[in-house]
């Protein structure tokens, strides 16, 4: 049975195009589109779709407005279609942050249009599967959790590097891990999927939540305790060892398992550095980028966790490394800061 999609834009001829490009692919199948939320709203009681597609900018009430009631009184998947995830990354982030699952621009706005009907259908097939979060008030993602006790002794600072990937559902992820980090931590290195218009904007939404210093990664940056370097949209991001310590270095060179940044570009660059001293995290994200090199920062000595099922938004690239072996520990993600802690301090 194909999944159904309901359509919610104010433009008519963007419901138009949306409907043919989903109803193109054999899997998908559109039941329902609306001008505005208040519409939609009776609509998606009656036909019960699997998964939303909503804009931002609407008459009556703007999307992130509905999303927010959505999420807490009738938790979907939702997936973003906007003119804004391009120029307006905050309204994108805030859309994550209210549990949307993934987000794109829309169709006719400055790429093929092969390319983009087939995101879209790949993002609205992606968040079938996906576990949508339900949210309890408005504004609660920005909460600072609460800080796990102990220090992490002063030459583990210097010694270790945390290098962590994540991709669908792993905006949320990341922040719940960082913000439960103290500011004397080992350097950390990430990789999320994410378009170069918001790697930047989401490093500063990070740097505003943590105890940690958090920036969008540039070529030649030294690595330093207490700092956490997001890899730009636009590069893959690897560990380089240099004289006096270690340093980002930026790559254009193609994508790996169709991503760049790519998860498994950081691991494989910091497992034969790190060793012992590497510790490796891969959070909720779909298909299998970062399973194999999480197993190579494993096999180099490195210690491993992989975020369980029941707490990932997609349990993809998590579960692509636990089959392989790759994972050390799996565990629930309200965990996952507290045993890198534990184990820094042992």
């Amino acid at each position: 049975m194909p999944i159904k999609v309901f359509i919610c834009d104010d433009s008519v001829v963007m419901r138009s195009l949306l409907t043919e490009i989903i109803n193109g692919d054999p899997r998908l199948k559109v039941v329902g589109a609306a001008p505005d939320p208040i519409a939609a709203r009776e609509m998606i009681k009656t036909l019960n779709p699997d998964v939303l597609t909503l804009d931002v900018e609407m008459p009556r009430m703007d999307g992130l407005e509905f999303l927010d009631r959505l999420m807490r009184l009738r938790p979907m998947p939702v997936v973003m279609i906007s003119s804004l995830t391009e120029r307006g990354s905050s309204e994108t982030l805030r859309a994550l942050e209210l549990g949307a699952v993934d987000f794109m621009q829309k169709p006719g706005q400055g790429r093929a249009m092969s390319d983009l009907a087939w995101e879209i259908c790949d993002k609205i097939k992606t968040a079938y599967l996906a576990r949508p979060r339900q949210t309890s008030r408005v504004g609660g993602a920005h909460d600072a959790a609460p800080t796990p006790a102990g220090r992490v002794p002063e030459r583990t600072l210097r010694e270790k590097i945390v290098v962590l990937g994540a991709s669908t559902g792993g905006t949320e992820a990341i922040r719940e891990v960082l913000t439960r980090l103290p500011e004397a931590f080992p350097p950390v290195l990430i990789v999320q999927h994410m378009p170069e218009m918001f790697t930047n904007s989401f490093a500063r939404r990070l740097d505003g939540l943590c105890a940690l210093t958090v920036q969008e990664a540039a070529h030649g940056d030294r690595i330093k305790p207490g700092h956490v370097y997001i890899a730009p949209g636009h590069s893959h991001l690897l560990l380089k060892r240099v004289a006096g310590g270690m340093q980002c270095e930026l790559s254009r060179a193609d994508p790996v398992n169709r991503h760049r940044p790519s998860v498994d570009v950081l691991f494989n660059s910091a497992a034969p550095i790190l060793g012992s001293n590497g510790l490796g995290v891969l959070l909720t994200g779909m298909g299998k980028d970062g399973a194999q090199g999480m197993l190579a920062l494993r096999e180099a000595g490195a210690w491993t966790i992989a975020q369980d099922q029941d707490s990932c938004v997609v349990w993809g690239m998590p579960r692509e490394a636990v089959a392989v072996g790759a994972a050390c520990e799996v565990a629930p993600l309200a965990d996952v800061a507290g045993r890198l802690i534990a184990r820094l301090q042992r």
